[in-house]
């Protein structure tokens, strides 16, 4: 039978080097007596776009043997390919989907880190992939499955994931090279050369099963604040509360401190004691659930919020560190800002708010002046102060528009939520998940906020005789998709349009 090309196909996404790590495979063929050939295909848009490149290698001397050039192939062809590298684990499912993966022949070797797609990211409830399935299939459909989290193992190493997947391959073993070939075309390469070095090395010995102890997962301690009057909150918790809902209540009351002040913080332990005192909740999912929920709900994202965390040190410190600003290098920060009117008669108190919303010439005149987003560079002083400004308005947040509709809303879903509980916790529970509709910010949360508003009208017309299970296909559907379509679908099945 006629020798066949050693062929590999290389899925990765923009800025991950999987140009670099097809020349590299090229460039080492080529020093150690192999025809190569590379090509690639951009595909379309996917997160920061995603590239096939793919590699075959032939023997120079069993080349002259056959009388002639090999002929090689320009793409990867189902079942017909030897080595696979996918820089992130969503491409690695690309690649059992497109049938490059199989298992009689294929060395898989992929990351297991994820760079969640604008479909997964825009979804209104949750709309990631399932990594376990992911993985599962992958395992299945490979020859042999190399795979650990190659981002992280890049970013010890100051290195590029690209470096990574070389090591890996070299430790595969599936390739007639040694390491010192391998590690000699880092070095050809003369860019990065040091880091490059050490993240492969370090998945060279992942890549032969020399993974190291496994690390212990620790518990975390119990909060101990200096603060008096957090530290009272913290006892209250832990005092009057079941110890498998105190980490929730720990958080939320951390998350509310943060948001807004302590008294607020003091306000949702308050409505969660209420929920606690209901029976019929034996297990506790009740509480837990409610608590997790309130907590988001009483910290919606208004304008006080969203300039806050957009200027907070921590992101300015993770900002740097993903664009890998380098010591001299100025790094320039812009946000794209439209505030409609609703966010800006929501920030006002809440009279002068409901006056203009419903005003005539003030109206038309602020939007007027609103209609066209600006862009504001928060790494500059203006920029920053401007923000600050706008973040330290949360001080009056709790007599603004926007306070007054989010609590009413609150109280009145608490309210269902007790009604309900005496009769039925399990639909209780449903309900208290009801509130993953409401989320989000200006459209996001306009949108949410009418599904939610739909499903309680439907909930309310049906009453308590509503199976927890229809709540739940009511909710679902709601978060299926932005336009309502599925929620009137499901809606008009259990006759509840």
């Amino acid at each position: 039978m006629r020798q066949q090309p050693i062929k590999i196909a290389i899925l990765a996404m923009g800025g991950e080097g999987g140009g670099v790590l097809a020349d590299w495979i090229v460039d080492m063929g080529e020093a150690n007596g192999y025809v190569a050939q590379t090509t690639s295909v951009p595909g379309v848009a996917q997160r920061t776009g995603a590239t096939i490149y793919y590699v075959e290698l032939y023997p120079e001397a069993q080349a002259e043997a056959d009388g002639g050039k090999p002929v090689l192939a320009l793409m990867p062809l189902p079942g017909d390919v030897d080595v696979v590298l996918a820089s992130e684990l969503m491409e690695a499912g690309r690649a059992v989907q497109r049938g490059l993966v199989t298992r009689d022949r294929t060395t898989f070797i992929a990351s297991t880190h994820r760079v969640y797609s604008i479909a997964e990211k825009s979804a209104m409830g949750d709309g990631r992939v399932d990594s376990t399935d992911l993985l599962a299939h992958a395992e299945r459909a490979a020859k042999r499955f190399i795979r650990f989290d190659m981002a992280q193992a890049a970013e010890a190493a100051g290195s590029v994931i690209s470096a990574v997947l070389f090591g890996a391959l070299a430790g595969a073993g599936v390739l007639p090279f040694s390491r010192a070939q391998f590690e000699a075309t880092i070095e050809r390469g003369g860019v990065g050369v040091k880091p490059s070095l050490k993240a492969f090395g370090d998945a060279f010995a992942r890549a032969q099963g020399a993974l190291g102890p496994e690390v212990a997962v620790v518990e975390a301690a119990p909060p101990q604040p200096r603060h008096p009057a957090v530290r009272a909150l913290v006892e209250r918790v832990q005092r009057d509360f079941p110890p498998a809902a105190q980490s929730v209540l720990l958080e939320g009351v951390r998350r509310l401190i943060d948001y807004q002040d302590i008294d607020y913080a003091g306000l949702y332990l308050d409505r969660v004691a209420a929920i606690a005192a209901l029976p019929g909740d034996d297990e506790g999912r009740l509480l837990r659930e409610t608590a997790r929920h309130l907590a988001l709900w009483m910290s919606y994202e208004d304008t006080a919020r969203v300039a806050a965390l957009k200027t907070r040190s921590s992101r300015f410190e993770r900002v740097r560190g993903e664009a890998r600003v380098q010591d001299g290098q100025v790094l320039a920060i812009n946000e794209y800002m439209h505030p409609r009117l609703q966010e800006i008669c929501e920030t006002l108190p809440a009279s002068f708010g409901r006056w203009l919303m419903n005003s005539t010439f003030p109206r038309k005149l602020v939007e007027r002046l609103t209609r066209q987003g600006r862009v504001i560079q928060t790494s500059s002083l203006r920029g920053y102060l401007m923000l600050s400004t706008v973040a330290a308005m949360k001080r009056w947040r709790r007599s603004t528009l926007r306070y007054a509709e989010e609590n009413r809303r609150i109280e009145e879903w608490l309210k269902r939520i007790a009604d309900i509980a005496a009769n039925n916790p399990a639909l209780a529970i449903e309900v208290a998940q009801c509130q993953r509709l409401v989320k989000g910010y200006s459209d996001t949360h306009e949108r949410g906020l009418r599904n939610y508003d739909t499903v309680m009208d439907a909930l309310q017309r049906a009453g308590s005789a509503i199976a927890p299970a229809t709540l739940r296909e009511l909710r679902d559907a709601a978060l299926a998709d932005e336009h309502g379509h599925q929620l009137r679908a499901a809606l008009a099945r259990h006759a509840l349009a």
